[in-house]
């Protein structure tokens, strides 16, 4: 099971995230596009550190919001969508053959992540967006009890899924995270996230918040690293999937 982390995120002299700490623990990182967070500079130095660590780089593309960090919802019309999104496709691939590797899947950020699992229409405009740009690597989306609909559409236009679990997120019985305003939506000790992670993959299943076994495919875990106890739990995790 893989470990991907959202990286990449700090702006000018203003540092977010733990990222030289967690790198070495994971196996893929979502770097920041430069809308929601980031900057060429942290762009650059975030695709290096990756290299060095032997990590796959994800484009990891959000609303254009940095004040609220892509996490608000931004309506948009189908074209000026597919426009933004590989916009910042783009600029990271740009920036990744500046040293002389490619981005190896595609994970939309915050409020887009949100929106593309909330409504089919914003997750084909970006599926649409990804084939007629040809962009060639996975999109990754949420592991969720059916994907079904989600899967027809992807096949249609050739563009392949990488499904997600959340390591720290409590799930309802239809495979949905939790709503954060809900108390108990998120873990915080590193043995409860570190037996989410073991469960699902020994047995492909996951505990509700209600205490049902969810079945649930999943290609990688999102993980993350912003403070010194969550890079320690990533650590733990690692050693435990090893």
């Amino acid at each position: 099971m893989k470990l991907n982390c959202d990286l990449g995120e700090s702006y000018g002299i203003w540092q977010i995230g733990r990222d030289d700490a967690v790198m070495p623990h994971i196996d893929m990182a979502n770097i920041a596009c430069g809308f929601h967070a980031s900057d060429p500079d942290v762009m650059a130095k975030t695709i290096q550190s990756a290299l060095e660590h032997d990590v796959q780089i994800g484009a990891h593309p959000g609303y254009d919001d940095k004040k609220g960090f892509g996490r608000r919802s931004i309506a948009h019309q189908p074209d000026e969508l597919k426009h933004l999104f590989i916009y910042q496709i783009g600029a990271m691939r740009g920036m990744c053959q500046l040293f002389g590797t490619d981005i190896s899947y595609v994970k939309p950020h915050g409020a887009l992540y949100n929106d593309m699992m909330a409504n089919q229409a914003v997750f084909q405009t970006l599926i649409e967006a990804m084939a007629k740009a040809r962009i060639g690597v996975p999109l990754m989306i949420l592991a969720r009890k059916d994907n079904q609909a989600y899967q027809k559409i992807a096949k249609e236009h050739g563009v392949e899924l990488l499904f997600e679990a959340f390591a720290d997120r409590a799930y309802n019985a239809d495979g949905q995270l939790v709503a954060r305003t809900v108390n108990g939506s998120v873990y915080h000790d590193a043995q409860q996230i570190i037996a989410q992670v073991t469960q699902l993959v020994q047995s492909g299943t996951l505990t509700t918040i209600d205490g049902e076994t969810l079945a649930l495919h999943a290609d990688t875990v999102c993980v993350h690293g912003d403070n010194d106890q969550s890079v320690a739990t990533i650590a733990q995790l690692r050693k435990a999937l090893s």
